[in-house]
């Protein structure tokens, strides 16, 4: 095939920058596609220049070849960029140190913290972030799409103080926690995915997830049985104004999530170098291999997540001998593509948050002995259509353990009229901040359509039977 060369002159006709990279392209053009014709050439340089993104990927290698890596290290944005603060005299300054530097990312395009917020690795709790054409592990967190779930009955709530004994056996019968699973777990359409033959990290998983499917993480999560008030009606769900008796979970992605979060955070953190402060914020971008890989793994741990919760709620309908009446979901510790108020698409991180976007329903939790409140979002730009994700803490966890004593707890929970089966210091409810504070905080981002109260709570408890991740 005859070949012919192309001249600077030839690319600035096409729209080609002028100047390093004007040099560049003709030595990849000479080197690497030597035997196309001129036209040829001219139609490449074109397409590439219609997809900017597609070109980076395509040509990385090539160019690394011919002039050898760049300088992998990023600059973080030098001056102070605003953000949203909901609550702000409850939010103790490392969240926020977090959430400057989080804002001061290139990537970044803006930025919110919720009432609940406290300090966290990378993005704080609490935080939202949306930016632009790239992902962050560590903004989306360890426990890949932990969520809510409620399900409602239409049975007397009396029946929970009247055969109490039944619906404790209930949660011992039909849930686990930690390290406990299931001798027998159900088998799940999500376990089919094709993400588990396609990606090697996820494909050496399967066996764990299939192992832990249907049950819960240690820490704060749970599984309780309590009141719901429906104050407003709810249309979707078909509820009318009244009390209900439900069973309330909240959990993620096991296992699976917190290795997934691992792999792609390590990976992050070689391919986009930051300042010290900011590594755990390290970013992948999703013009690339690895970002599509990751955002394929973690929607698998999303979804894994939601099935772990279904199992839970079909086990106890089961065991109830009952047919739901309506069930809510919602998830935190995730990434979605959004679009701006221009229509343009963003990334929005929401590590510890909820989506609160026009009409979109939540459930918003406070403590094992407080209430929590079911939502419908307003859509607030400011707040990136976010709300927060519980109350949020304000004691670590050693410092509960140090502080607090089980004497406290067991007279706290007495008090508020709550059974807990399982629980360590480390989650008393006094580590939490006031859930109506946090509500105060936001009722320009949700609507509050009712209240569940928990009544009957099981945790993972003994530290001995945690996850090890």
């Amino acid at each position: 095939m005859e070949t012919h060369s192309l001249t600077g002159k030839d690319l600035l006709e096409i729209g080609f920058p002028q100047g390093k990279a004007m040099g560049i392209a003709l030595q990849i053009l000479q080197q690497a596609y030597a035997g196309i014709t001129r036209e040829e050439k001219l139609a490449l340089l074109k397409s590439l220049l219609a997809e900017p993104a597609t070109a980076a990927v395509a040509l990385r290698p090539v160019v690394e070849a011919l002039v050898g890596k760049p300088d992998t290290t990023v600059e973080l944005v030098t001056e102070d960029r605003p953000f949203a603060i909901y609550g702000a005299e409850g939010i103790q300054e490392g969240a926020l140190k977090q959430m400057r530097t989080a804002m001061k990312l290139p990537v970044t395009v803006a930025g919110a913290l919720m009432a609940d917020a406290h300090q966290g690795y990378g993005l704080p709790i609490g935080g939202v972030l949306a930016t632009r054409n790239a992902v962050i592990p560590y903004g989306v967190g360890v426990d890949i799409g932990c969520r809510m779930c409620l399900t409602l009955y239409e049975l007397p709530v009396d029946l929970l103080e009247a055969q109490k004994g039944r619906f404790k056996k209930l949660l011992m019968d039909n849930t686990r926690f930690g390290r406990a699973t299931f001798q027998k777990p159900k088998d799940h359409e999500v376990l089919e995915r094709t993400e588990f033959r396609d990606i090697k990290v996820v494909r050496e998983l399967k066996d764990r997830a299939a192992a832990q499917i249907g049950s819960s993480g240690g820490g704060n999560h749970f599984v309780e049985f309590g009141v719901v008030e429906i104050r407003t009606p709810i249309p979707e769900c078909g509820l009318a104004p009244g009390r209900y008796l439900a069973v309330l979970s909240h959990s993620g992605s096991r296992g699976m999530g917190a290795t997934i979060a691992g792999h792609y955070t390590k990976m992050a953190m070689e391919q986009c170098k930051l300042p010290a402060e900011a590594r755990h914020l390290a970013w992948l971008d999703l013009a690339t291999e690895a970002g599509q890989e990751y955002w394929r793994a973690m929607n698998l741990a999303g979804d894994y997540a939601s099935a772990c919760h279904h199992q839970i709620h079909e086990r106890l309908s089961a065991a109830l001998g009952e047919t739901p009446l309506a069930r809510i979901e919602n998830h935190h510790n995730f990434a979605w593509r959004e679009k701006d108020a221009a229509g343009d698409e963003i990334i929005v991180h929401r590590k510890g948050a909820t989506p609160a976007g026009q009409g979109v329903l939540g459930i918003i939790p406070g403590s094992m002995a407080t209430p929590g409140f079911l939502v419908r979002g307003k859509g607030l730009a400011d707040s990136i259509n976010s709300a927060s994700h519980g109350a949020g803490r304000v004691m670590s966890r050693t410092m509960a353990k140090n502080t607090l004593t089980q004497e406290q707890v067991v007279d706290y929970l007495a008090r508020a009229g709550v059974e807990v089966i399982g629980s360590g210091l480390d989650e008393a409810p006094m580590v939490y901040k006031d859930i109506h504070r946090v509500m105060a905080h936001q009722q320009e981002l949700v609507e509050v359509l009712g209240s569940f109260t928990p009544y009957l709570v099981r945790m993972c408890g003994d530290e001995h039977f945690a996850e090890a991740d």
